[in-house]
């Protein structure tokens, strides 16, 4: 009697379905492409867009934090439409074809184009990120154990692009001319759309991220189909968002909106809208609801500000490494940027092992715990590039091994926050609001890239030379990052001073 051959969706490798490992290699690509692509952005902003302007380290902080604080904003967007209309499938693909056709467009020197390729990146980007992510989770049935693995495998893809493409893309750029690196992050992109493709033409997703079974997709509106009119608009949208991005100038000189453009200005109206609502959620809830709620917004807080220091990766410290760090025959400053990733990969393994010992011991720290060690290594990862001016040679430039082991500790700090945030907001959040509650924590990366900004405008170099340094810039970077650090370690401390209350709060939420 012959073997029954299983259908291409229930086959499995490593004992996982194998419409994973399509995933996988969908999601290395496409944050290939968007790793390179940032690892670039403030380079070539401070460089090249801004080249003239005596103000443009304050312009090129302005236009990535917006940039940054839209990009995890669409995401809310885009996963409410995949669910009432597109489904997972037709989201990821139109995102990825908008993401690559920015990086395409990135690739053109023009500084229209410039604006218009980040607005196209942002609206792509808020429809594949959130979908890919969930599509992971459907390919699992559930209570399946094997779930957490999967995961993390896919967790590891990310990260693995997220360290390959600073070092390819950074060198075409610093060998052969920007657009060649911006290019390469698209080509990165459209084969993760191919892996993708592949594994639908191959069945390896069965029925898997279809649209909604209530036919949305097919409704008309005006006449034309949801499943036309949503792409439609998504286009249109990108000449809109390219002119926010590109006011970046502050909108007034004083008062509530000095210094703010007119993202900051949007951001700060869904900020105090979002608090509202929370505020009156939480007067609704029953006592054990409201503290469990209490909690899911503190972790969300402290997140934030993490997140906040955190991304500083792709802007000021990038920067400070092109200006004030020796990397002669080491990489090259768009380089650096694969330094967070490659800790994470070297790291993910060991601390899992880690929490996994201590939890058979009974002594795995709680949610609050973790997160108050993850902003102390946070805080003294940058308390040790305060004190990398002490090691400057004559021409202002500090060692390599000062950032290496920064993006040691801050990958450190980033292992014991991240993987556990997410899981707590959902065990934390009462059913009926816990989608909401999903909203808001993807929500506070977008709020993050507010602080990233904050930071950058108040370390701006200002000065047209292309061959900025010394020991000026070097005394104002290493004063920012001493602010930072002091500011990091107190949250830290102020979260495990604070964690024998907030365990009470959590109950039974470990």
């Amino acid at each position: 009697m012959s073997d029954v051959i299983k259908p291409a969706s229930e086959k499995q490798i490593l004992g996982h379905p194998q419409g994973l490992f399509y995933l996988f290699f969908a999601e290395l690509w496409e944050r290939f492409s968007f790793y390179g692509m940032r690892a670039l952005l403030t380079l070539y902003m401070v460089n090249v867009i801004f080249e003239a302007l005596a103000e443009r380290d304050y312009a090129t902080a302005a236009v990535y934090a917006s940039y940054g604080s839209l990009v995890y904003a669409s995401t809310v967007i885009g996963g409410r439409i995949s669910d009432a209309i597109l489904g997972m499938r037709n989201s990821v693909f139109l995102g990825g074809i908008l993401m690559a056709l920015g990086h395409f467009v990135l690739a053109i020197e023009n500084d229209i184009a410039f604006f218009l390729a980040l607005s196209l990146i942002i609206v792509g980007n808020g429809f594949f990120k959130p979908n890919i992510s969930t599509f992971v989770g459907t390919l699992y049935e559930k209570g399946d154990p094997k779930k957490d693995s999967g995961f993390t495998i896919f967790y590891m893809g990310i990260n693995i692009g997220g360290w390959v493409a600073p070092l390819l893309c950074g060198w075409l750029a610093a060998a052969y001319g920007w657009h060649y690196g911006f290019g390469l992050a698209g080509i990165g992109m459209l084969t993760g759309l191919i892996f993708f493709w592949s594994g639908i033409k191959k069945g390896v997703f069965g029925d898997k991220g279809l649209p909604p079974e209530n036919g949305n997709i097919h409704k008309t509106v005006m006449g034309i189909k949801q499943g036309i009119l949503v792409p439609v608009l998504a286009v249109l949208s990108a000449p809109v968002i390219a002119y926010l991005l590109s006011s970046y100038k502050a909108v007034a000189t004083d008062g509530l909106f000095a210094d703010q453009n007119i993202v900051n200005v949007i951001f700060k109206f869904i900020g105090i809208a979002v608090l509202a609502y929370l505020a009156y959620i939480m007067f609704k809830a029953t006592l054990d609801e409201r503290k469990k709620l209490f909690v899911a917004v503190l972790i969300t807080f402290f997140m934030t500000i993490f997140w906040g220091f955190h991304e500083l990766s792709g802007s000021v410290i990038t920067l400070f490494a092109s200006r004030n760090v020796s990397l002669d025959g080491i990489m090259t400053a768009a380089q650096t940027n694969s330094l967070n990733s490659m800790w994470i990969i070297i790291l993910a393994i060991p601390i899992s092992m880690m929490w996994t010992r201590l939890s058979k011991s009974g002594k795995n720290p709680r949610t609050p715990y973790k997160f108050g060690l993850g902003l102390l290594f946070a805080g003294i990862s940058f308390y040790i590039l305060a004190i990398s001016g002490n090691s400057a040679n004559e021409n202002g430039l500090v060692p390599f091994a000062y950032l290496l082991l920064m993006y040691f500790l801050l990958s450190v700090g980033e292992l014991f926050m991240s993987p556990v945030g997410l899981s707590k907001i959902t065990d934390l959040s009462p059913i009926r609001i816990v989608a909401f509650m999903m909203g808001v924590w993807f929500l506070s990366s977008a709020f993050a890239f507010q602080v990233v900004g904050f930071i950058g405008k108040q370390l701006a170099i200002e000065s047209t030379d292309k061959n900025v340094g010394g020991f000026e810039t070097l005394a104002v970077y290493t004063d920012g990052f001493e602010l930072i650090a002091y500011y990091s370690i107190g949250a830290g401390l102020i979260v495990l001073l604070a964690s024998p209350l907030i365990k009470k709060l959590m109950g039974n939420v470990h």
